[in-house]
């Protein structure tokens, strides 16, 4: 069965570059961002690491833990390290998982049952391995982002969803498209519009079934 927003994220046991974690226990009370790569030591995967680096104290300020995953060996992770933080001018300061053996990425379905790594493999062989999930501190999926080989991550756009889904989170409100914080927000259907007043504040009606208030604090 393939992931779906709502489901638990799978736990497991993995190797990193900070020693041998429990997902769930890893994550605990935060948020988390899993961010997967093909192979490390690749050009495009060098720049999103370097990015997620440049964005720790983002990160931290939204209760929120980034971790990668590679289907490379902690050693192998441990030497691209140091390119990536000397590209991005950033301490890298989160874990990269070891999948060698693929069962991650298995797991959460980004490569098929039957996948295996060939001798002299390219970072063709895992191409599928480029998905982002976002997960809560229930251990729910809340978003997930797959990338071709050929684009990069937009990291604003994870941090600007992640914005989304913590300012939503037990309050019947959603974000309309390009929404970024500070703009408004549009009320949940479940809330009729007297309720939605009673509840917000002034309420601008578009539409019966579109409007919108103020942001909350």
């Amino acid at each position: 069965m393939a992931l779906r927003i709502n489901d638990t994220a799978p736990n497991f046991s993995a190797d990193t570059t900070e020693g041998t974690i429990d997902f769930h226990e890893w994550i605990g009370d935060s948020y988390a961002i899993l961010f997967s790569h093909p192979k490390d030591f690749t050009p495009v995967c060098t720049t999103e690491f370097g990015a997620a680096a440049q964005l720790a104290d983002e990160f931290a300020k939204r209760n929120t833990k980034v971790i990668g995953i590679s289907v490379d060996s902690v050693e192998e992770h441990k030497k691209w390290k140091a390119d990536v933080e000397s590209f991005s001018g950033a301490k890298m300061g989160f874990p990269i998982i070891a999948d060698d053996e693929l069962k991650i990425a298995k797991l959460y379905d980004m490569l098929p049952a039957e996948a295996y790594l060939p001798d002299g493999r390219t970072p063709a062989d895992t191409a599928t391995v480029r998905t982002t999930f976002i997960i809560n501190p229930q251990k729910k999926i809340e978003l997930m982002l797959i990338y071709p080989m050929s684009v990069g991550r937009n990291f604003d756009e994870i941090l600007r969803a992640l914005d989304a889904i913590q300012i939503a989170k037990d309050t019947p409100i959603a974000t309309p498209a390009n929404w970024r914080p500070g703009d408004d927000v549009i009320v949940a259907l479940s809330l009729t519009t007297d309720q939605a007043k009673e509840k917000f504040g002034e309420v601008k009606e578009v539409f019966p079934y579109l409007r919108t208030v103020k942001a909350p604090e």
